[in-house]
């Protein structure tokens, strides 16, 4: 098996840490633990054993996830190292050579790249900027076959911060519906929402249904590797087989520390702080793109600590984030990655402060080549 050079994870992680701005980051800024330890009881934390926990995760963690959806238990769930090894498992478990597939762009593209690497046919259907990111529906009628097998989607959307409104989630299930095929939805983003009203799950639409989220993006706990995916039972147990040979279970203090996440009250404040940072920032962002000028045009982000402007240089995506690395210590993450170019994907998650600055040593760089 030939597996693609990851692009636009490889560009992150090289640069994140060796800038001294990140605007490439698609969640808000991190919790520390003190601050994450204040929300719960953490008393006996230190007791904790550094062994091994059930690893398809444990009923404490399960029993905060069957919260989130309807119909469920914990035979539904798979908990994984991050909502990325949910996906993982997913592709693997149901991608073989010729699989015809259908996959969401722009988009983050770690699921796109496993389905090449395990010789899926792929398909790919676009979401349109001219419709304020939703897709052509029509369209996406002529792709989708009684041959496809997967239909992939992520919603709310990295990079553009769009929901998919009723009438493509309606179209889109009725589509994998009459193909047979498995809707596999990433929703990591969900509780992300500027309007605060949580996006609907695709989960307890249609029975072939598989979703994916995680603590990473709305939480601010990225570091934490927490994830999981919600599927029917015999799906579920066939991951875990899958899983068995990965990364065998979540850390015990990262179970722990989800548990507290979770919770009802604390995961409404956490929500609160991830919406107020992303509020704040974009109204930061939209007042810097309208003083440049005709350079940006931008489709407010509903959802999601990402927005995904594009602009009129004539300079290709990936020269221009490489410019802004070279000559400013800004990290930008280029809309070629995602398969669209002369859009740049800003992270709404920095420190307000942060973000300013970074944005005034763009507006330098951005003016000189306009």
């Amino acid at each position: 098996m030939n597996i693609d050079n990851f692009k636009m994870e490889r560009w992150q992680s090289h640069w994140e840490h060796k800038v001294n701005y990140n605007l490439s980051e698609s969640g808000v800024h991190p919790f520390s633990l003190e601050e994450l330890m204040a929300l719960g009881d953490f008393k006996n934390i230190l007791n904790t054993r550094l062994g091994y926990i059930q690893t398809d995760g444990t009923t404490e963690l399960k029993k905060h996830i069957i919260k989130l959806y309807s119909g469920i238990n914990e035979d539904n769930i798979l908990v994984t190292t991050g909502s990325s090894e949910a996906n993982m498992l997913s592709i693997w478990s149901l991608v073989k050579p010729g699989t015809e597939t259908v996959f969401m762009l722009p988009n983050f593209m770690q699921i796109c790249g496993l389905m090449k690497s395990f010789g899926a046919h792929m398909k790919t259907f676009f979401l349109k900027e001219d419709r304020d990111w939703q897709p052509d529906l029509e369209e996406l009628k002529k792709i989708v076959t009684k041959k496809t097998e997967i239909i992939s989607i992520t919603n709310p959307n990295n990079p553009t911060g769009t929901q998919l409104n009723e009438k493509a989630r309606e179209t889109i299930i009725d589509l994998a519906k009459w193909s047979g095929a498995w809707l596999l939805c990433d929703e990591v983003y969900q509780g992300a929402e500027l309007d605060g009203k949580i996006t609907p799950s695709f989960w307890g639409h249609y029975e072939k249904t598989i979703v994916t989220c995680g603590l990473s993006k709305s939480y601010g706990l990225s570091g934490l590797r927490a994830g999981w995916a919600i599927a029917p039972k015999n799906i579920i147990q066939n991951l875990w087989k899958y899983k068995d040979y990965t990364t065998i279970s979540l850390s015990a203090l990262s179970d722990r520390l989800g548990c507290a996440a979770l919770e009802s009250a604390n995961r409404k404040k956490i929500f609160q702080r991830t919406r107020n940072i992303i509020r704040k920032n974009f109204d930061i962002l939209k007042a810097w793109m309208d003083r440049q000028g005709d350079l940006f045009h931008c489709v407010p982000p509903k959802a999601g600590a990402i927005t995904f402007p594009g602009y009129t240089m004539k300079i290709n995506a990936s020269q221009l984030a490489e410019k802004a690395l070279k000559e400013k210590s800004v990290l930008l993450q280029p809309g070629d990655h995602m398969e669209v170019d002369y859009h740049i994907r800003f992270g709404l998650g920095e420190e307000s402060g942060n973000f300013t600055k970074a944005l005034n040593l763009l507006e330098d760089l951005f003016r000189k080549l306009a």
